[in-house]
Protein backbone atom coordinates (compact mmCIF):
# COMPACT_ATOMS: atom_id res chain seq x y z
CA UNK A 1 0.00 0.00 0.00
CA UNK A 2 0.95 3.34 -0.94
CA UNK A 3 1.44 6.70 0.87
CA UNK A 4 -1.38 7.64 -1.19
CA UNK A 5 -3.90 5.33 0.76
CA UNK A 6 -2.93 7.35 3.55
CA UNK A 7 -3.72 10.77 1.69
CA UNK A 8 -7.25 9.31 0.97
CA UNK A 9 -7.95 9.30 4.51
CA UNK A 10 -6.31 12.67 5.60
CA UNK A 11 -3.18 12.60 5.64
CA UNK A 12 -1.70 16.29 4.20
CA UNK A 13 1.12 18.21 4.66
CA UNK A 14 0.27 20.00 7.52
CA UNK A 15 0.58 16.82 9.47
CA UNK A 16 3.60 15.51 7.70
CA UNK A 17 5.01 18.05 9.16
CA UNK A 18 3.81 17.44 12.65
CA UNK A 19 5.01 13.55 12.00
CA UNK A 20 8.42 14.81 11.61
CA UNK A 21 9.79 14.34 15.63
CA UNK A 22 8.30 10.59 15.20
CA UNK A 23 9.46 9.92 12.16
CA UNK A 24 13.27 10.85 13.66
CA UNK A 25 12.48 7.95 15.97
CA UNK A 26 11.65 5.02 13.36
CA UNK A 27 8.04 5.59 13.68
CA UNK A 28 5.30 5.19 10.69
CA UNK A 29 2.11 7.06 10.93
CA UNK A 30 -1.28 5.14 10.63
CA UNK A 31 -5.24 5.49 11.07
CA UNK A 32 -7.52 4.03 13.47
CA UNK A 33 -9.98 2.24 11.63
CA UNK A 34 -11.58 -0.09 13.73
CA UNK A 35 -11.34 -0.98 17.56
CA UNK A 36 -12.12 -4.25 18.93
CA UNK A 37 -11.34 -5.74 22.41
CA UNK A 38 -8.51 -6.80 21.57
CA UNK A 39 -6.93 -3.72 19.92
CA UNK A 40 -6.98 -1.79 16.72
CA UNK A 41 -6.82 -2.17 13.16
CA UNK A 42 -4.67 1.11 11.75
CA UNK A 43 -4.04 1.78 8.03
CA UNK A 44 -0.30 2.30 7.22
CA UNK A 45 1.95 2.24 3.77
CA UNK A 46 2.42 -1.70 4.72
CA UNK A 47 -1.90 -1.97 4.79
CA UNK A 48 -3.84 -2.69 7.21
CA UNK A 49 -2.16 -4.20 10.80
CA UNK A 50 -3.61 -5.10 13.96
CA UNK A 51 -2.15 -3.08 16.13
CA UNK A 52 -1.82 -2.69 20.44
CA UNK A 53 -0.75 -0.38 22.55
CA UNK A 54 1.22 -0.10 25.88
CA UNK A 55 0.05 0.98 29.25
CA UNK A 56 1.70 4.50 28.82
CA UNK A 57 -0.98 4.91 25.85
CA UNK A 58 -4.09 3.54 27.31
CA UNK A 59 -3.22 4.66 30.70
CA UNK A 60 -5.14 8.12 29.86
CA UNK A 61 -8.67 7.57 29.10
CA UNK A 62 -9.13 10.94 27.10
CA UNK A 63 -6.09 10.46 25.05
CA UNK A 64 -5.88 6.97 24.50
CA UNK A 65 -6.42 5.66 20.48
CA UNK A 66 -9.76 5.85 19.39
CA UNK A 67 -11.25 5.74 15.79
CA UNK A 68 -10.20 7.86 13.42
CA UNK A 69 -7.03 8.93 15.51
CA UNK A 70 -3.86 9.02 13.15
CA UNK A 71 -1.16 7.23 15.21
CA UNK A 72 2.39 6.92 15.19
CA UNK A 73 3.10 2.99 14.95
CA UNK A 74 6.42 0.56 15.49
CA UNK A 75 6.15 -1.70 12.56
CA UNK A 76 7.05 -4.99 14.19
CA UNK A 77 8.43 -8.17 12.30
CA UNK A 78 5.38 -10.10 13.60
CA UNK A 79 3.34 -8.29 10.82
CA UNK A 80 1.34 -6.03 13.71
CA UNK A 81 2.01 -2.69 14.73
CA UNK A 82 1.90 -0.78 18.38
CA UNK A 83 0.93 2.51 19.10
CA UNK A 84 3.42 4.37 20.50
CA UNK A 85 1.62 7.69 20.20
CA UNK A 86 -1.96 9.81 19.13
CA UNK A 87 -1.52 12.38 16.89
CA UNK A 88 -3.03 15.91 17.86
CA UNK A 89 -6.60 16.06 16.97
CA UNK A 90 -8.82 18.30 15.01
CA UNK A 91 -11.56 17.25 16.31
CA UNK A 92 -13.26 15.03 19.08
CA UNK A 93 -16.48 13.59 20.04
CA UNK A 94 -16.62 13.06 23.77
CA UNK A 95 -19.54 11.74 25.87
CA UNK A 96 -19.98 10.85 28.98
CA UNK A 97 -19.56 7.02 29.39
CA UNK A 98 -22.79 5.42 30.40
CA UNK A 99 -23.29 4.80 34.06
CA UNK A 100 -23.00 5.82 36.86
CA UNK A 101 -19.35 6.75 37.02
CA UNK A 102 -17.71 10.38 36.38
CA UNK A 103 -15.65 8.33 32.64
CA UNK A 104 -15.75 10.52 29.51
CA UNK A 105 -15.41 8.18 26.42
CA UNK A 106 -14.17 9.43 22.57
CA UNK A 107 -16.72 8.48 20.45
CA UNK A 108 -14.50 9.73 17.32
CA UNK A 109 -11.58 11.79 16.56
CA UNK A 110 -10.57 13.92 13.55
CA UNK A 111 -14.52 14.00 12.06
CA UNK A 112 -14.69 16.72 9.49
CA UNK A 113 -18.40 16.32 9.45
CA UNK A 114 -21.28 14.70 11.50
CA UNK A 115 -24.71 13.68 9.82
CA UNK A 116 -26.93 13.03 13.07
CA UNK A 117 -29.33 10.85 12.14
CA UNK A 118 -32.76 10.64 13.31
CA UNK A 119 -35.80 8.58 11.22
CA UNK A 120 -39.46 9.34 10.30
CA UNK A 121 -41.05 7.25 13.17
CA UNK A 122 -41.05 7.32 16.69
CA UNK A 123 -37.17 7.50 17.30
CA UNK A 124 -37.91 11.34 16.00
CA UNK A 125 -37.30 13.46 19.54
CA UNK A 126 -36.52 17.13 19.27
CA UNK A 127 -34.64 16.30 23.00
CA UNK A 128 -32.60 13.41 21.64
CA UNK A 129 -31.91 15.79 19.11
CA UNK A 130 -30.45 18.58 21.26
CA UNK A 131 -28.21 16.26 23.22
CA UNK A 132 -26.95 14.66 19.87
CA UNK A 133 -25.95 18.02 18.46
CA UNK A 134 -24.63 19.56 21.28
CA UNK A 135 -22.09 16.95 21.39
CA UNK A 136 -21.73 17.15 17.82
CA UNK A 137 -21.07 21.00 17.73
CA UNK A 138 -18.42 20.87 20.74
CA UNK A 139 -16.61 18.27 19.04
CA UNK A 140 -15.37 20.78 16.36
CA UNK A 141 -16.73 19.16 13.43
CA UNK A 142 -19.61 20.49 11.15
CA UNK A 143 -22.99 18.64 11.85
CA UNK A 144 -26.28 18.52 9.76
CA UNK A 145 -29.24 16.62 10.82
CA UNK A 146 -30.70 13.90 8.44
CA UNK A 147 -34.30 12.52 8.73
CA UNK A 148 -34.19 8.89 7.11
CA UNK A 149 -36.49 6.47 6.46
CA UNK A 150 -38.71 8.89 4.52
CA UNK A 151 -40.34 6.26 2.47
CA UNK A 152 -42.01 5.18 5.62
CA UNK A 153 -45.67 6.43 6.19
CA UNK A 154 -44.98 9.36 8.25
CA UNK A 155 -45.52 13.15 8.21
CA UNK A 156 -42.93 14.94 6.48
CA UNK A 157 -43.87 18.24 7.48
CA UNK A 158 -44.09 18.07 11.08
CA UNK A 159 -40.50 15.88 10.92
CA UNK A 160 -38.70 18.67 9.30
CA UNK A 161 -40.68 21.19 11.57
CA UNK A 162 -39.43 19.57 14.71
CA UNK A 163 -35.75 19.23 13.34
CA UNK A 164 -35.98 23.09 12.25
CA UNK A 165 -37.14 23.98 15.92
CA UNK A 166 -33.70 22.34 16.93
CA UNK A 167 -31.23 22.60 13.90
CA UNK A 168 -32.24 26.80 13.08
CA UNK A 169 -30.61 28.23 15.83
CA UNK A 170 -27.23 26.61 15.08
CA UNK A 171 -28.12 27.11 11.15
CA UNK A 172 -27.56 23.30 10.87
CA UNK A 173 -28.21 22.01 7.33
CA UNK A 174 -31.02 18.87 7.41
CA UNK A 175 -31.83 16.37 4.86
CA UNK A 176 -34.26 13.97 4.19
CA UNK A 177 -33.22 10.92 3.01
CA UNK A 178 -34.37 7.19 1.90
CA UNK A 179 -31.66 4.82 1.58
CA UNK A 180 -33.64 2.31 -0.28
CA UNK A 181 -35.59 4.82 -3.01
CA UNK A 182 -32.63 6.76 -3.01
CA UNK A 183 -34.19 10.03 -2.60
CA UNK A 184 -31.77 12.58 -0.84
CA UNK A 185 -28.84 10.47 -1.50
CA UNK A 186 -26.72 12.64 -3.33
CA UNK A 187 -27.04 15.39 -0.90
CA UNK A 188 -25.50 13.13 1.25
CA UNK A 189 -22.66 11.90 -1.42
CA UNK A 190 -21.73 15.66 -1.60
CA UNK A 191 -20.12 15.91 1.86
CA UNK A 192 -17.90 13.14 1.00
CA UNK A 193 -14.37 13.74 -0.75
CA UNK A 194 -10.85 12.56 -0.67
CA UNK A 195 -9.33 12.89 2.93
CA UNK A 196 -12.86 13.78 4.19
CA UNK A 197 -14.38 12.09 7.14
CA UNK A 198 -17.61 11.75 7.74
CA UNK A 199 -19.66 10.14 10.79
CA UNK A 200 -22.57 8.68 10.83
CA UNK A 201 -24.55 9.32 14.84
CA UNK A 202 -27.58 8.27 15.95
CA UNK A 203 -30.05 6.10 18.01
CA UNK A 204 -30.27 2.51 17.22
CA UNK A 205 -32.38 1.27 14.07
CA UNK A 206 -32.70 4.93 12.65
CA UNK A 207 -30.76 3.38 9.48
CA UNK A 208 -27.12 4.58 9.30
CA UNK A 209 -26.17 1.00 8.31
CA UNK A 210 -28.60 1.07 5.56
CA UNK A 211 -27.14 4.50 4.63
CA UNK A 212 -23.62 3.09 4.48
CA UNK A 213 -24.52 0.44 2.31
CA UNK A 214 -26.01 2.47 0.14
CA UNK A 215 -23.23 4.98 -0.31
CA UNK A 216 -21.07 2.06 -0.68
CA UNK A 217 -22.82 0.26 -3.21
CA UNK A 218 -22.74 -2.65 -0.99
CA UNK A 219 -24.29 -4.35 2.33
CA UNK A 220 -20.98 -4.80 4.06
CA UNK A 221 -22.75 -3.64 7.56
CA UNK A 222 -25.47 -6.29 8.27
CA UNK A 223 -28.69 -4.39 8.86
CA UNK A 224 -32.31 -5.93 9.96
CA UNK A 225 -36.04 -5.68 9.23
CA UNK A 226 -38.17 -2.89 10.43
CA UNK A 227 -39.89 -4.04 13.16
CA UNK A 228 -43.86 -4.28 13.06
CA UNK A 229 -44.14 -0.99 14.96
CA UNK A 230 -41.99 0.77 12.02
CA UNK A 231 -38.95 1.23 13.74
CA UNK A 232 -35.38 -0.42 13.15
CA UNK A 233 -33.49 -2.94 15.23
CA UNK A 234 -29.67 -2.31 16.03
CA UNK A 235 -27.02 -4.27 14.10
CA UNK A 236 -23.34 -2.69 14.16
CA UNK A 237 -21.57 -3.46 16.88
CA UNK A 238 -18.32 -1.43 16.51
CA UNK A 239 -17.24 2.02 15.11
CA UNK A 240 -14.99 1.46 12.01
CA UNK A 241 -14.04 3.87 9.10
CA UNK A 242 -15.09 2.35 5.52
CA UNK A 243 -13.12 4.02 2.29
CA UNK A 244 -15.98 5.42 -0.34
CA UNK A 245 -15.78 4.75 -3.80
CA UNK A 246 -15.59 8.50 -4.24
CA UNK A 247 -13.37 9.56 -1.96
CA UNK A 248 -13.25 10.27 1.96
CA UNK A 249 -14.45 7.70 4.91
CA UNK A 250 -17.59 7.27 6.72
CA UNK A 251 -17.42 5.87 10.18
CA UNK A 252 -20.29 3.81 11.29
CA UNK A 253 -21.47 3.57 15.13
CA UNK A 254 -23.23 1.13 17.44
CA UNK A 255 -26.20 3.32 18.27
CA UNK A 256 -26.64 5.60 21.34
CA UNK A 257 -29.66 5.94 22.57
CA UNK A 258 -27.73 7.26 26.01
CA UNK A 259 -26.00 10.54 25.26
CA UNK A 260 -24.84 12.04 28.16
CA UNK A 261 -22.95 15.60 27.92
CA UNK A 262 -19.09 15.96 29.02
CA UNK A 263 -18.13 19.65 29.05
CA UNK A 264 -20.30 20.78 25.76
CA UNK A 265 -20.89 24.10 27.46
CA UNK A 266 -20.22 25.91 24.05
CA UNK A 267 -21.88 23.50 21.70
CA UNK A 268 -24.77 23.64 24.18
CA UNK A 269 -25.20 27.36 23.33
CA UNK A 270 -24.62 26.98 20.08
CA UNK A 271 -27.52 24.47 19.80
CA UNK A 272 -29.52 27.13 22.00
CA UNK A 273 -28.49 30.16 20.36
CA UNK A 274 -31.88 31.30 19.64
CA UNK A 275 -32.35 31.17 23.47
CA UNK A 276 -28.86 32.53 24.71
CA UNK A 277 -29.95 35.81 22.15
CA UNK A 278 -33.24 36.30 24.82
CA UNK A 279 -30.92 35.69 27.77
CA UNK A 280 -28.94 39.24 27.28
CA UNK A 281 -32.55 40.96 27.66
CA UNK A 282 -33.05 39.21 31.60
CA UNK A 283 -33.02 41.28 34.33
CA UNK A 284 -30.15 39.07 35.93
CA UNK A 285 -27.09 37.66 34.25
CA UNK A 286 -27.33 34.90 36.48
CA UNK A 287 -30.79 34.41 35.13
CA UNK A 288 -31.97 30.32 35.49
CA UNK A 289 -35.17 31.21 33.22
CA UNK A 290 -37.04 29.46 36.35
CA UNK A 291 -39.07 31.53 37.88
CA UNK A 292 -36.87 35.31 38.13
CA UNK A 293 -38.55 38.56 37.55
CA UNK A 294 -37.54 40.17 34.74
CA UNK A 295 -36.78 36.77 32.49
CA UNK A 296 -36.87 37.62 28.72
CA UNK A 297 -37.24 33.95 28.15
CA UNK A 298 -40.04 32.96 30.37
CA UNK A 299 -41.56 36.22 29.01
CA UNK A 300 -40.98 35.29 24.87
CA UNK A 301 -42.99 31.95 26.21
CA UNK A 302 -45.76 33.56 27.93
CA UNK A 303 -46.07 35.51 24.49
CA UNK A 304 -46.23 32.07 22.83
CA UNK A 305 -43.38 33.26 20.90
CA UNK A 306 -41.00 30.66 22.24
CA UNK A 307 -41.15 26.96 22.94
CA UNK A 308 -41.54 26.02 26.83
CA UNK A 309 -40.52 22.14 26.97
CA UNK A 310 -37.12 24.05 24.39
CA UNK A 311 -36.67 25.86 27.74
CA UNK A 312 -36.75 22.96 30.15
CA UNK A 313 -34.61 20.54 27.18
CA UNK A 314 -31.72 24.01 28.10
CA UNK A 315 -31.82 23.36 31.74
CA UNK A 316 -31.79 19.72 32.18
CA UNK A 317 -28.96 19.89 29.69
CA UNK A 318 -27.05 22.91 31.32
CA UNK A 319 -27.84 21.24 34.90
CA UNK A 320 -26.25 18.06 33.53
CA UNK A 321 -23.25 19.88 32.79
CA UNK A 322 -23.03 21.44 35.79
CA UNK A 323 -23.57 18.49 37.73
CA UNK A 324 -20.31 16.70 36.03
CA UNK A 325 -18.24 20.20 36.91
CA UNK A 326 -19.08 19.49 41.03
CA UNK A 327 -18.10 15.86 40.27
CA UNK A 328 -15.42 15.82 38.44
CA UNK A 329 -14.29 18.69 41.28
CA UNK A 330 -15.22 16.61 43.92
CA UNK A 331 -13.20 13.64 42.13
CA UNK A 332 -10.18 16.00 42.01
CA UNK A 333 -10.48 16.95 45.81
CA UNK A 334 -10.06 13.40 46.65
CA UNK A 335 -7.28 12.08 44.49
CA UNK A 336 -5.14 15.46 46.08
CA UNK A 337 -5.99 13.94 49.48
CA UNK A 338 -7.21 10.71 49.25
CA UNK A 339 -6.82 9.62 52.72
CA UNK A 340 -9.46 10.43 55.56
CA UNK A 341 -8.20 12.54 58.43
CA UNK A 342 -6.88 10.48 60.87
CA UNK A 343 -9.36 9.56 64.55
CA UNK A 344 -7.77 10.36 67.60
CA UNK A 345 -7.75 7.52 69.79
CA UNK A 346 -7.13 7.84 73.24
CA UNK A 347 -4.38 4.85 74.25
CA UNK A 348 -5.07 4.11 77.70
CA UNK A 349 -1.52 3.39 79.84
CA UNK A 350 -1.03 0.29 81.30
CA UNK A 351 -2.97 -1.18 84.06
Amino acid sequence: MSSSALVELGWDAERDAAFAPHAARGLAPGRVIAQHRGGYVVTTVEGNLLADSPRSVRSDRLNRPAVGDWVACELRTDGKATVRAVLDRRSVFVRKAAGEGMRQQVVAANVDVVLVVTSLDDDLSARRLERYLAVALESGARPSIVISKVDLEGDRERAQQIVAGVAGASETPQHLLSSLSGEGLEEIRAYLAPGCTVALLGSSGVGKSTLLNALLGEEVQRTAEVRSDGKGRHTTTTRELFRMPGGGVVLDTPGMREMQLWESETGLDETFADLILLTAACRFPDCRHHAEPGCAVLAAVADGKFDLARVESFRQLRGELEANDDRIEEKRRAQRDPRPAPAFVKRRGPR
